[in-house]
């Protein structure tokens, strides 16, 4: 048994596999065949209300046993039934492979007609009257209060606790920051432009008839080219040749001329000299 258990499901899941098995059949038979019957877990039992507790379904280590809280409807089927306990109004299974699934249904049915019928003349009977029909201790059926952990204390010492002071530096610390300035070397705008390569020429695509045509026109462009270039050679060489003969012509004139200048000056100096002279002597 689960005392901590708050649903059917959850009593069941905690079960041996055989004893669940077991139990779980007949709690399913139940609520299919009793409808509109509440179920919940309470003192360790599946219990199942309409208008007040109708069955109650226990499972210890070696058996199985059903409560009933009708005793006129087990009175009808005690010779049918094995394992009928009169004094408690139960039945009590001990082989749960063999449990008569067929005959429980019957008493289930009869059971609620039973309850109505008795609703509609007094009042059903309550769930103290019935636990003291199924001789169940209702201080021994309840489940223990879930087990809360309180955690210890630990004990505290009393310690001076002593603050640690930071010392104050006994000469000022310079904060280097980084320069916020921006370097020109490291700028786009500074460095050495490169200048694009120039780009290169495509090449042309001739036809075949085009280049036949640019060759046979070739020699013709040459010869004129040729032509050119010896007139503009000789129209050069003429008049450079006239004028270096008309300057060694008139290099010997400009000669005389020149050497007649000197001697006329050195002429006047003398004669300016003697008049200085005689001004000097008078």
């Amino acid at each position: 048994m689960s005392p901590t258990a708050t649903t059917v499901g959850g009593y069941l899941r905690d079960l041996p596999a055989d004893r669940r098995v077991a139990m779980a059949r007949v709690c399913s038979m139940i609520r299919r065949s009793a409808r509109g019957v509440r179920e919940s877990m309470r003192y360790g039992l599946a219990l199942y209300e309409l208008q007040g507790p109708l069955f109650a379904l226990e499972s210890t280590e070696k058996r199985m046993i059903l409560f009933i809280a009708e005793p006129s409807v087990l009175e009808n089927y005690k010779s049918l039934l094995t394992g009928v306990l009169e004094d408690r109004s139960a039945i009590e299974f001990i082989d749960l492979n063999r449990i008569p699934l067929d005959s429980l249904e019957k008493i289930v049915r009869d059971s609620v007609a039973a309850r109505r019928e008795r609703l509609k003349t007094g009042k059903a009977p309550t769930q103290k009257e019935l636990l003291v029909l199924w001789k169940i201790n209702e201080e021994d059926a309840k489940a223990p209060p879930p087990v809360v952990r309180i955690p210890m204390k630990e004990e505290v010492t009393e310690e001076t606790v002593v603050e640690a002071v930071p010392e104050e530096p006994k000469e000022p610390v310079e904060i280097l920051r980084a320069p916020t300035f921006k370097d020109p070397a490291m700028t786009a705008s500074s460095r050495p432009r490169v200048k694009k390569a120039a780009t290169e020429e495509k090449p042309v695509k001739r036809t075949r008839a085009k280049a036949a045509k640019d060759d046979s026109a070739a020699p013709k462009k040459a010869t004129a080219a040729k032509k050119t270039t010896t007139k503009k050679s000789s129209a050069k060489e003429e008049p450079a040749s006239a004028g270096d003969e008309s300057k060694k012509a008139a290099a010997p004139k400009k000669a005389a001329a020149a050497k007649k200048t000197a001697v006329k000056k050195a002429s006047a100096r003398k004669t300016a000299a003697k008049k200085t002279t005689e001004k000097a002597e008078a």
